[in-house]
């Protein structure tokens, strides 16, 4: 794979993502009647979710077969970083998340958006299988190919709106989180957890695991409903993990930079092979 290889790849997400959404924007009484109402249950917006997925994995099949798409795969058993990695992911973004609704003023009123605790445990698992799910091509591939040509700054920014972008015609559906929200917010939002992505990638030696994970977490449906403020303080957040990173984030050394990596990883894994 090459930088070149960017091209068939956002051209297949948007492709996919934007044509079902224009057909559940254009014809929304005939695919409720085909495949229920719409919410992130769809098929269809199920399958437009999982666009980056789809082209990812159809790439790496194309260039280098069933062996390559083993080793692409085996990505997933990358999950040694720093301990503050995983402070950051599972105690500081909930945290953020709460610090945005008391910013908001819905902390107290709706602390908790599921109708019970009982809830709590479907809402996660599917979750779990929606968004992080586009991983695969975000960070699976896009990232890593983009650093061939950008240092990790660049790299990170641009797949962030990109990110953004791709996420547009959500705004213009009814039945999804996002046709309650403001575009600017959210893209600027995305922007911000994709120059947070950057380094936990890197720093992971190429993982797709912790990404999803850390996707997973900003999906989480547990958390109060802090749009647009949790904009605001991700970008704060990503401020800081740039400084902290300083010394990685504006040079190429150390940049994850594989999609498909020479070997196949297992358990005992640390990084990629650069």
């Amino acid at each position: 794979m090459n930088r070149r290889t960017l091209i068939p790849f956002f051209s297949i997400c948007f492709g996919l993502t934007w044509g079902i959404a224009s057909l559940l924007i254009l014809f929304p009484e005939q695919v409720t009647a085909l495949f229920g109402e719409l919410n992130a249950r769809n098929p269809l917006f199920m399958l437009a979710v999982y666009s980056p997925a789809v082209a990812a994995l159809a790439l790496v099949i194309y260039h280098g077969g069933l062996t390559g798409l083993r080793r692409y795969l085996s990505r997933l058993l990358l999950w040694r970083v720093h301990w503050g990695w995983y402070a950051f992911i599972l105690i500081v973004v909930p945290l953020l998340f709460y610090l945005a609704a008391a910013i908001k003023g819905n902390l107290w009123s709706e602390p908790f958006p599921l109708a019970s605790w009982e809830a709590a445990i479907p809402a996660l698992f599917f979750m779990l299988f929606l968004g992080p799910v586009e991983e695969f091509g975000w960070r699976g591939l896009a990232l890593p190919l983009l650093q061939r040509r950008y240092i990790p700054f660049w790299a990170g920014m641009i797949l962030g709106l990109i990110w953004g972008v791709w996420h547009l015609p959500a705004f213009f559906l009814s039945g999804i989180p996002q046709g309650a929200w403001s575009f600017l917010p959210f893209l600027v939002g995305s922007i911000a957890i994709g120059m947070i992505t950057t380094p936990l990638f890197n720093s992971s030696g190429g993982s797709i695991l912790l990404p999803m994970l850390l996707h997973w977490q900003i999906i989480n449906p547990i958390f109060p409903d802090a749009a647009p403020h949790d904009a605001t303080v991700f970008v704060i957040a990503a401020i800081v993990v740039v400084f902290i990173h300083r010394s990685r984030f504006f040079t190429m050394d150390g940049s994850a930079t594989e999609v498909i990596p020479e070997v196949v990883y297992g358990l005992r894994s640390r990084r990629a092979v650069h």
